[in-house]
């Protein structure tokens, strides 16, 4: 029968569920450390427990060695001659044991044999729970609430406590002792004071355990868990891929009116769950990451650093960043990948930057644009337009914010801007500005004087159109004149000086030379009026004699105008100084 000494080691290795030999073989070496520190002594020395009368005895061993052999120990052996002398049998190798008296220890010696029994005890105990659990980690357990701390929760595994930190501690949950709740196993560490059992609610893992219970597709392995991204109490992205074509993966997880993802969010007290259905293609998994948002075109940048552009809508791109970029965060956890998102306005900008980067950039200068008047290109000049390439991208609201700048003059440098590219509405006349920079254009080449027309003067806003006086009048005699002066012997070649013939009118060159002889032809009437005159009188009588009259004087009346523009252009080149580009 054992005795109650055994009985009572028995018990308490019950309750801390480690062997009773672990407790026995505790209580041996604490009386043999007893026994040694009490008689002061460096001997070996063990103990020995005796389970049916429940004695301790400490005893000293000797090891037997040969007569010749080196002896460094001589406390610890016996050469074969004395002990043989003790024991006519023995061995080289044996032991001999030397029994001490225990009698005599006092309370000093037990309580240190105390302690080395509690230490012992402990020892064991972090094995076992160490061994208990290491191999569990990543399951979902069982766990009471023991004790709140002010930063961790210390639950009740049965066999052992378990600590939850605060930063596996989900947002939205709050905890009271004696409450029962799952948890996943993180990891076992061992610590000084004993092996520390974290646990999580805050793990991926948590998610996972609860779809594989709810989910009955999960369990039996038809519909797979391929990734999740989690931040504990704010929102959870889960992909899910089926591998039975007739099995939606979705909408197995989500259950019949949501009833098994409900019961999971009810779980996580009102957590969040996004369930998407996993692409093996990253650009069309992707755009399912970031829903709900609406994602326009998804390009991979990068693909050694796992990077992707991301183009959404204007309208959609608060939606796809999500509240403190929490939708783009757990969207590139989800995809292992990094993303960077950018609306349509965005990746238009950046476009244009590239583009004028890679052509050097806007060059043409605004002064190209030729139906702009000079007071609307002061204004835009002042307004730090400069280019025709910044104005074509400005809007009407934009041109209208200009100061000095209304409503007409928007449309007006509109028009303007439309016909330097060359756009022009059915029925719409090319402007005379236009019809004049080409007559420059075929000057330059060389044409003949003939090849240069001339338009007739029109009106604007209700008043004669004035070629000396108005701003857009006055460059296009400019061309004009020097498209007649190209054509001319000796003509002027390269850019001329704001003083040059080409700024003014016939009449005002010959009035600064005062050059005499020339004889001013005045004309009756203008070819409008004759023109006017022409087509009231062919009402009357379209196929008569007199039309044929009407028909020379108005040639006759033509060809006095086309006189005195040969003269005026005579007049001009002859003081004009070819070598110095000046009035001689």
């Amino acid at each position: 029968m054992a005795s109650a000494l055994y009985q009572a080691i028995e018990t308490m290795s019950r309750d801390k569920g480690i062997d009773p030999e672990i407790v026995v073989g505790a209580v041996e070496d604490a009386i043999a450390l007893a026994t040694r520190k009490f008689y002061k002594t460096q001997e070996n020395m063990r103990g020995e427990f005796d389970k049916e009368s429940g004695e301790i005895r400490a005893y000293v061993y000797k090891t037997v060695v040969e007569d010749d052999a080196e002896i460094e120990d001589p406390e610890n052996v016996l050469t074969l001659t004395e002990a043989r002398e003790l024991a006519p049998e023995v061995e080289v190798g044996a032991e001999l044991r030397f029994y001490k008296d225990t009698s005599p220890l006092g309370r000093i010696a037990a309580q240190m044999a105390k302690q080395v029994i509690f230490q012992k005890v402990r020892e064991a105990e972090r094995d076992t729970v160490f061994n208990e659990y290491n191999h569990r980690v990543g399951e979902i357990i069982n766990a009471t609430v023991k004790r709140i701390e002010p930063m961790d929760v210390i639950f009740d595994l049965g066999k052992a406590e378990a600590r939850m930190p605060k930063r596996e501690q989900s947002r939205l949950e709050q905890f009271s002792v004696g409450e029962r709740i799952r948890v996943a196993l993180l990891r076992v560490d061992r610590a000084a004071k004993g092996p520390q059992v974290i646990v999580s609610r805050a793990a991926p893992s948590l998610v996972q355990t609860l779809f594989q219970s709810e989910v009955p597709e999960i369990y039996d392995g038809t519909v797979m868990i391929r990734a999740i991204a989690r931040e504990a109490g704010e929102r959870t992205k889960i992909a899910v891929v089926s591998r039975d074509k007739d099995v939606d993966p979705v909408g197995a997880c989500v259950g019949m009116k949501g009833m098994r993802v409900q019961s999971i969010i009810r779980e996580l007290r009102g957590e969040k769950i996004d369930i998407i259905e996993f692409s093996e293609e990253i650009t069309t998994f992707a755009e399912k990451a970031l829903q709900p948002a609406k994602v326009s075109r998804v390009s991979i940048t990068d693909l050694g650093e796992k990077q992707l552009e991301v183009i959404v809508d204007d309208t959609q791109l608060s939606l796809a960043i999500g509240k403190k970029g929490q939708n783009v965060r757990l969207a590139a956890k989800l995809l292992g990948w990094k993303i960077d998102i950018k609306s349509e306005e965005e990746k238009r900008q950046e476009v244009e930057q590239a583009m004028s980067a890679l052509g050097g950039g806007p060059s043409t200068a605004i002064e190209a644009v030729t139906e702009l008047g000079e007071h609307v290109l002061e204004k835009l000049i002042a307004a730090g337009i400069t280019t025709v390439e910044h104005l074509s991208d400005m809007t009407a609201e934009e041109l209208g914010e200009v100061p000095g700048i209304g409503e007409k003059s928007v449309e007006k440098i509109a028009v303007a801007v439309r016909h330097y590219f060359g756009q022009y509405e059915e029925g719409e006349e090319r402007p005379a500005g236009a019809v004049s920079e080409t007559a420059a254009a075929l000057g330059d080449n060389g044409a003949s004087e003939s090849s240069v027309s001339h338009d007739a003067p029109t009106e604007e806003d209700g008043k004669p159109y004035d070629p000396a006086t108005d701003s857009e009048g006055s460059e296009e005699g400019e061309v004009l004149l020097l498209a007649a002066d190209a054509n001319e012997p000796g003509g002027v070649e390269g850019d001329l000086t704001e003083e040059s013939s080409m700024s003014k009118t016939p009449e005002a060159i010959i009035a600064e030379r005062g050059i005499d002889g020339i004889e001013p032809v005045e004309v009756e009437e203008s070819a409008d009026e004759l023109l006017e005159r022409e087509e009231a009188e062919g009402q009357i009588d379209g196929f008569g004699s007199d039309a044929d009259v009407r028909e020379a004087q108005i040639e006759m009346d033509n060809q006095t105008m086309e006189d005195l523009a040969d003269q005026a252009g005579e007049i001009s080149n002859e003081t004009i100084d070819p070598d110095e580009n000046t009035r001689g």
